[in-house]
């Protein structure tokens, strides 16, 4: 029976032997994985990062370039308007010249033009500070 207590510690010393590198190989294949994972999911976020960076750049382009042509269309508007008004005053200048010259002591009408006269400035007034808010 000796040399069978012998075979023993022998046979166990191999196991241990051949069971010791497979599980160095083993642990460093997982850490392996692990790493090329958390590289994997650092990629993709990145990935995803620049995807959504983009697609709201170029939505907020698409905006802004709605934004400025509704902002042109308005200026355009109110400076028509004003214009037009501005027209308007010069008309109403040249009647209230006129008629200053030809008034009389008999007629009131000069009265009449200077309302009319101020509610026209009135209106350029405020068609003025609504072009100033545009801008």
């Amino acid at each position: 029976m000796q040399p069978l207590a012998e075979s023993t510690p022998v046979h166990s010393r191999r196991t241990t032997a051949r069971h010791g590198p497979s599980v160095k190989w083993f642990l460093l294949f997982w850490v392996m994985m692990i790493g090329f994972g958390i590289y994997a999911v650092y990629s993709y976020t990145n990935h995803l990062k620049q995807q959504v960076l983009s697609e709201l750049s170029t939505q907020s382009q698409q905006q802004l370039t709605v934004l400025k042509s509704d902002y042109e269309a308005k200026i355009s508007v109110l400076s028509s308007e004003v214009k037009d008004l501005q027209d308007t005053v010069q008309s109403f200048n040249e009647l209230l010249t006129f008629t200053k010259d030809n008034a009389s002591a008999k007629t009131d009408n000069s009265n009449k033009l200077y309302t009319q006269l101020s509610e026209v400035r009135k209106q350029l007034d405020v068609l003025k500070k609504k072009m100033d808010l545009l801008k």
